[in-house]
């Protein structure tokens, strides 16, 4: 019997690098995601496939059960998806010992919704499916296993906007009415490059500043956010948010950088300087990215439940 597992992408509305240390954001799961697939199999062993969302290979490999949770087959790997991989099975067994027990081998299958260099949740959704296929807890394995605010998490786990905060290290997700009125005149850019988010915490924790004011305004800015009636409003809201964060981290403003003759409102999503970002416009809008060398553009119905 085939066992199945299902976990939703995620975007980052209001938040972004202030989440890491409890600001109140406003993230959305988002339609695409991931699927993970587990066959029983004679062999001792883990046979591991991954499919893109045209249904093609772009990993494989194979693990002895044997050895999975000794260290040694962790260091030993090469670098790259393997040892990902091999890391987040090995933190999994670490939280359950009885995962991967016994004398049954296994046969898995991971199917992406979305293009892998999105940066949609490729890890956060594979993180979430391996938690539930393991039957341990997804926001211990990510942090066991890597860093994150865990938003990413929570988004894999609803299928309606939430509003997500960290209070002493431990995950509020919340249930969020966020349905705009103007939500037709809200898009997603794809700017044509993943971003590697581990490497964007970094730099961010490396930044000394006061946090306590900063994380309170973010905070305020998401509950304002949340209950916008009119475009103008939110327009504003994200505007200031841009500029807090721009202030804060010393990072220049993504519509300064690419879009400073673009007439909406144009705001970062997640750590800025890739993936996707959020633009306010009508039927025109996804032409202007799109002469601009950013053909994918995204209707919010289109992306967002």
């Amino acid at each position: 019997m085939t066992q199945q597992f299902y976990s939703n992408g995620k975007l980052l509305l209001t938040g972004e690098y202030a989440v890491l240390d409890g600001a109140l954001s406003l993230a959305l799961p988002t339609k695409y995601g991931q699927s993970l697939l587990v066959n029983e199999i004679g062999e001792y062993k883990l046979i591991w496939k991954s499919l893109d969302e045209n249904g093609s290979v772009w990993f494989e490999t194979e693990f002895d059960l044997k050895n999975i949770s000794q260290k040694q087959n962790f260091e030993y790997q090469k670098t790259g998806v393997s040892s990902t991989l091999l890391k987040i099975l090995t933190e999994a067994k670490k939280l359950n010992p009885e995962f991967l027990e016994g004398d049954t081998g296994y046969e898995v299958t991971t199917i992406l919704t979305f293009p892998r260099n999105w940066g949609l949740g490729s890890s956060s959704t594979l993180i979430n499916n391996i938690a539930q296929w393991a039957q341990v807890d997804a926001f211990k394995l990510l942090w066991n296993a890597f860093s994150g605010s865990g938003y990413d998490i929570a988004c894999a786990q609803n299928n309606t906007p939430i509003l997500y905060q960290l209070t002493n290290q431990h995950p509020d997700v919340n249930p969020v009415d966020f349905n705009p009125t103007f939500r037709n005149s809200l898009y997603f850019v794809y700017l044509n490059k993943k971003q590697n988010s581990r490497e964007e915490i970094i730099k961010y924790n490396l930044v000394k500043r006061n946090k306590t004011g900063f994380v309170d305004h973010i905070s305020d800015i998401t509950n304002k956010v949340t209950t916008s009636n009119s475009l103008r409003d939110f327009e504003i809201l994200i505007d200031h948010h841009e500029d807090i964060i721009a202030a804060y981290t010393g990072l220049q403003k993504i519509k300064e950088r690419l879009f400073s003759d673009f007439p909406g409102s144009v705001k970062s999503l997640g750590a800025w300087g890739g993936d996707f970002i959020l633009a306010t416009g009508n039927e025109a809008t996804p032409d202007y990215f799109k002469h601009k060398g950013f053909p994918v553009v995204l209707s919010y119905d289109h992306l967002i439940f």
